[in-house]
């Protein structure tokens, strides 16, 4: 489990398919004090650690991981977001984020405002992947809080700590990001199917 608080951004240095996988290679601060078979959030998807080489290290995504996920769209040199999993009896200072990324939102606008930046994302709308206004989404492993909810839109405001430590400075009209609905709002969704 995740906060959504990233800890680091981290460096793609390589990309190797094989079969239906893909192996992903990251420089990061971080790399070195990870271990085998850990999970890491990698722009908000869940992925076990499966090599540690001095900086650097390496995760594979699989090919369904790959379908719903902007990892499939990462090219060398890219940034990505990385958290480790929350440390019981830690401080929770986001949201429940699982790393079980629901699917791909597209950018539809950025504003610049007085030193924040608003970023508008367009998804798929169902009954469990929903935004409700001030509740809480995740977007490319971010926690956030949505404004200006719409049946398939809703906005963000970045402050500059964010941009500057995170990979949504990144983020232009047409990228696609990885959206992770409130975990907590898809169960109530859920279950108000069976009433």
């Amino acid at each position: 489990m995740f906060t959504g608080i990233i800890e680091t951004i981290g460096k793609v240095t390589e990309l190797k398919n094989e079969g239906g996988n893909l192996h992903i290679t990251v420089q990061s601060s971080i790399s070195s004090q990870l271990k085998i078979d850990q999970s890491v959030s990698h722009n908000g998807v869940c992925l076990t650690v499966v090599e540690v080489n001095n900086h650097t290290h390496c995760v594979t995504a699989i090919d369904e991981t790959l379908r719903k996920t902007n990892l499939s769209l990462l090219q060398e040199g890219d940034e990505v977001n990385l958290e480790r999993c929350t440390v019981a009896g830690g401080r929770f200072d986001g949201h429940i984020v699982q790393g079980h990324v629901d699917q791909k939102g597209e950018c539809i606008a950025v504003e610049e405002q007085n030193g924040s930046r608003l970023y508008t994302f367009r998804y798929k709308p169902s009954r469990q992947n929903l935004v409700v206004e001030k509740g809480s989404v995740c977007v490319n492993g971010i926690s956030l809080t949505a404004f200006n909810a719409k049946n398939d839109l809703f906005t963000v405001a970045i402050i500059p700590y964010t941009l500057e430590h995170t990979n949504i400075k990144s983020v232009k009209p047409g990228t696609f990001v990885n959206l992770e609905f409130d975990i907590i709002g898809k169960y109530v969704a859920r279950m108000m199917e069976f009433k």
